[in-house]
């Protein structure tokens, strides 16, 4: 196994096909030190020297600055973004000044490529004619993240001021994989390059573009290709720990079809003198569920055959939003009681529907944004900030009617005799809010700690634990709620009244 470091600095080999940058026609310190001397007796020539030293001691000074903000941008990214879907990407940059634009994230096999097109390039800069050499395409690894912060920190604007700006452009460093820079780009007339990179370490990749010329912005048309090579000679357009996702989406849905099955049976004909409209909305949402996750598991293996979806993301995308809106519709509907307690919703109750669901309009259209463009954009990161705030702002909006309810059913023991019903109402509506609390949390902080912590090649693993915490809240929920005779909610025991008033009296019911 060749060694870390020794890899990084050969640049040669297997690991990856990459070009070394061609040196820039700069001083060096020597020099620097020669032209000075020559300069005492042609003061013309001296005064020319110094006047682009200086420019150039400028630039680098941006450069430093623009290399710290890189590493920023970088550790940002790689922290919001956990894994995607290496899609066959056709985009298109206007006017881009930004130094680093990540592009994709992918994990590789030791047979993969990484094929990049670009197209109608330009680029425009408030200063000098800046260097073809500062623009270029290039992989990081996760691993090599770490020496890239380490670097930076190292590095301090005055640490080497005789140092070129070569030195502090991300596109010089050893622990990148460069794959080409605009001094590659063919037919200068078309401004083009076309070219497919073989990579046979197995790591798992993002694919950036560097912008190292201070105030310089970029224009160009760009497609990507992110695959591993099959064995049989065919195309694998999903990372490697994304491999088993459409076959889990898959097994998923065909429990939620089978629950649908069971739910419909016992709960709308075999009980149905005792189901509510709200136990026919539950069946609505687990029909929602299943198609939702039949959708996804498409969408995935055709991206997986052939880079593009085929319009299946489309009914993802549109189930996604109905099975988001439904979940959240029945969880402040069981939490108000609406239909089993009472037939109607008071006020303060309308008003979280009212909240919860534009909210969740606004959540699944950032969703989609997010999933069919990606970093590459201006935003993208306010994009995903605005679905986490919308996320938890959802998540805190359906816990009140439970907390609303607890505290009416406690006003209301104290007044109307019925202590064992109460107790039983209060009982079952404390087990839902810790389990629906716990639920989200596990979805919302847990599953993210699995993606982040765990190895590139068992992404699938947070996948497979979302579903399955979703699975087993979806049980809890329907058994807890389910239209039967017998009830807890018309539980009338007697015998047991006067433990029950006992117990309302000693257990507060606090959250």
């Amino acid at each position: 196994m060749i060694h870390r470091r020794s890899r990084h600095r050969s640049r040669k080999p297997t690991a990856i096909i990459a070009h070394r940058l061609p040196p820039r026609d700069s001083l060096s310190e020597s020099a620097f030190l020669e032209s000075k001397s020559l300069c005492s007796s042609n003061l013309s020539k001296f005064c020319s020297t110094s006047k682009e030293n200086a420019r150039r001691s400028k630039e680098k000074r941006s450069i430093s600055s623009m290399d710290r903000a890189w590493v920023l941008h970088l550790f940002v990214f790689l922290n919001l973004i956990v894994f995607s879907n290496a899609e066959i990407k056709k985009l298109k940059i206007n006017s881009d000044s930004r130094p680093m634009i990540l592009f994709e994230k992918f994990g590789y096999t030791q047979h993969g490529v990484v094929a990049i097109a670009v197209s109608d390039v330009s680029v425009s800069s408030s200063l000098s004619t800046p260097d073809p050499s500062l623009f270029g395409f290039f992989l990081l690894s996760e691993e090599d993240l770490i020496q890239a912060i380490y670097e930076s920190q190292q590095q301090t604007p005055n640490s080497n001021p005789n140092s070129n700006g070569d030195s502090m452009c991300v596109l010089s460093k050893p622990f990148i994989h460069l794959l080409f820079t605009f001094r590659d780009l063919y037919k200068p007339s078309l401004n083009n390059y076309n070219n497919s990179f073989p990579i046979t370490h197995p790591d798992e990749y993002s694919l950036y573009f560097a912008n190292c010329a201070p105030e310089t912005q970029v224009s160009m048309s760009v497609r990507t290709e992110m695959y591993n090579v099959r064995p049989d000679g065919s195309r694998d357009f999903l990372s490697v720990g994304q491999a088993p996702v459409p076959s889990i989406y898959f097994l998923f849905a065909l429990f939620y079809a089978v629950f649908l099955a069971i739910w419909i049976y016992f709960s709308l004909f075999k009980n149905h003198l005792s189901a509510q409209r709200i136990h026919q909305i539950m069946a609505a949402l687990l029909l929602v569920k299943a198609l939702n996750l039949i959708f996804a598991a498409e969408d995935q293996h055709f991206i997986r055959l052939s880079g593009t979806p085929h319009g299946w993301d489309v009914l993802f995308y549109l189930f996604q939003f109905l099975k988001g809106v439904l979940l959240f519709t029945v969880i402040i509907l069981i939490g108000t009681g609406w239909s089993f307690l009472k037939p109607f919703l008071q006020d303060r109750e309308k008003k979280v529907l009212m909240i919860v669901i534009p909210l969740q309009v606004l959540a699944n259209i950032a969703s989609v944004v997010i999933g069919e463009t990606g970093p590459f954009i201006q935003g993208w990161i306010t994009l995903n900030q605005a679905f986490l705030l919308i996320d938890i702002i959802c998540c805190f909006a359906i816990i009140f009617p439970i907390v609303w309810s607890i505290r009416s059913l406690r006003e209301t023991s104290k007044t109307d005799g019925k202590a064992a019903r109460n107790l039983a109402k209060l009982t079952l509506f404390r087990q839902f809010y810790i389990v629906l609390i716990g639920y989200l949390y596990f979805t919302r902080i847990v599953v993210y700690a699995l993606k982040t912590i765990a190895s590139y090649r068992y992404r699938w693993v947070s996948v497979a634990a979302e579903e399955i915490a979703s699975l087993a809240f979806y049980i809890f929920m329907f058994y807890m709620f389910r239209p039967v005779e017998k009830n807890k909610y018309f539980v009338l025991n007697e015998e047991e009244e006067e433990a029950a008033q006992a117990a309302l009296r000693d257990e507060e019911f606090e959250l």
